[in-house]
């Protein structure tokens, strides 16, 4: 019997301090710092002492520079929204206008007046730079802001309704994204939940019988991301603020996605507007910044001038306050809306809801060739007809005609079309500017939406080649 000559052992990996020493490493780490460079070395050999492997120096400096340069990589990053959906939770919902980024960029650098009244030369209120804006724009007596609606909501009912109750209809509890429940923001504010009607049916007699000497407010919460129908009744602001003023307690609004203009007015469907639900009754509304509004993350709340005061008042207002970033962005985003000629024009959010769904199916035509180049012999690519979501909760059942490009696996095998559509997606998403799309009926679909960038998208597709 043969015996198999014996194998000699892998190279043992070479010392840190060693690896630390060669010219190449040490470029490394005049370029990002030794103690950067030291962990990627550290992480390349730890890799190479676990595989066993044997690797050459030129492989090991490349390691390095890659694990260097993976661990420097900022984790946020832009990408391609392509999903069919505008304003996206998971993709930072609004896109901002361009002067509202320069706004952030010009008050990034340096000190600014955030807290300081220089007419007065001493201390003043953040809120200053956005509440007359806000006044202006809905009617209302006084503002405030805080970092988003949730915040807003908790805010408000923590300030009006400590230790009491607060009516609200059955079918207004409602729970968003992230677990955000209506009646879990009441506890944790500190008030109690009165429920009154039904799910389907809620009526005016409803909210005044529940009225006690313990009521702090009545709450109506727009249900923006469900609609009930059918044998449903629900009170409007109207009825509800007479009511309110009858027994005189403030009817508190929550509007989540809160319009400021007409919607009905660029074609798309009806949403009330944050002056209108004022107008018809309410004493405070609350409402998002970067949803209809198209500015920054933010919680916005209007009203009666006593009770903005009280809100502003609470020790909480100074842990839920907004930063000078995006104080300096919404009051960009708010002087957009005081010239509605150029808004839609202006305010990218409004833009791509309101794109014709033409102009989309042109766009994604002449992305057919670079894209089917790229994606390789295994997927036909096709333009089809598609319906884009407005999202954020912002008119759940209300689509917009659109046009997507659709990549479909040529096998047969279910398993197999899976899997490559799988490996499509991850593929998107590993180019220098992801592209994340949707998978459905056994095919990629990229909604063309809200892609502006086509040259940057085409460039990349080119740049990267097929497999």
């Amino acid at each position: 019997m043969t015996t198999a000559p014996p194998q000699s052992p892998p190279p043992r990996p070479p010392a840190v301090d060693r690896v630390l020493s060669w010219p190449g490493v040490q470029a490394l780490a005049r370029a990002h710092g030794r103690p950067m460079a030291t962990e990627a070395v550290r992480d390349v050999l730890g890799l190479w002492r676990a595989s066993g492997e044997a690797l050459d120096d030129q492989a090991l400096l490349a390691a390095v520079e890659q694990r260097l340069l993976n661990l420097i990589a900022p984790s946020m990053k832009p990408v391609f929204n392509l999903t069919g959906t505008v304003l996206h939770t998971n993709l930072g919902r609004a896109p901002l206008p361009e002067e509202a980024i320069a706004a952030m960029v010009s008050m990034a650098g340096g000190a600014s007046n955030l807290e300081y009244d220089l007419d007065r030369g001493q201390r003043g209120d953040r809120d200053d730079h956005v509440e007359a804006w806000l006044c202006r724009l809905t009617g209302a007596e006084a503002a405030t802001v805080v970092n988003n609606n949730a915040a807003a909501v908790l805010l408000t009912l923590n300030s009006l309704a400590l230790r009491r109750e607060v009516i609200v209809s059955r079918g207004e509890l409602i729970e968003i994204g992230g677990a955000f429940r209506l009646p879990d923001i009441m506890t944790r504010a500190g008030c109690k939940l009165h429920e009154v009607g039904t799910t389907n049916r809620t009526h005016g007699h409803d909210y005044a019988d529940a009225i006690g000497s313990r009521t702090a407010m009545l709450l109506k919460a727009y249900t923006s991301n469900y609609r009930i129908e059918g044998f449903t009744a629900a009170v409007g602001e109207r009825e509800l603020g007479a009511i309110a003023r009858e027994h005189n307690k403030p009817l508190v609004v929550d509007l989540g996605s809160g319009s400021l203009i007409d919607l009905e007015e660029l074609g798309l469907p009806r949403e009330p507007t944050v002056r209108e639900t004022l107008t018809k009754g309410a004493d405070v509304v609350t409402f998002s910044g970067d949803k209809l509004l198209g500015g920054p993350q933010a919680g916005i709340i209007v009203g009666r001038a006593d009770l903005i005061r009280k809100i502003r008042k609470n020790p909480l207002k100074r842990a839920l306050r907004c930063d000078r970033l995006t104080l300096a962005a919404l009051e960009a985003v708010l002087r957009l809306y005081g010239d509605p000629e150029r808004l839609v024009q202006r305010v990218p959010a409004l833009r791509l809801l309101t794109r014709d769904r033409a102009s989309i199916e042109a766009l994604a035509q002449r992305l057919v060739t670079p894209l089917t180049r790229w994606a390789g012999p295994d997927l036909a690519v096709d333009v089809v007809p598609v319906k884009s979501q407005i999202g954020s909760g912002s008119l759940p059942l209300d689509l917009l005609p659109s046009a997507a490009l659709r990549l479909q696996p040529l096998t047969t095998a279910k398993r197999g079309r899976s899997r490559l559509l799988q490996a499509l997606s991850r593929r998107l998403r590993q180019l220098p500017l992801p592209v994340i799309g949707r998978i459905s009926e056994d095919a990629l679909l990229l909604d063309c939406r809200c892609l502006e960038q086509e040259q940057a998208f085409i460039d990349q597709l080119l740049k990267a080649g097929s497999r």
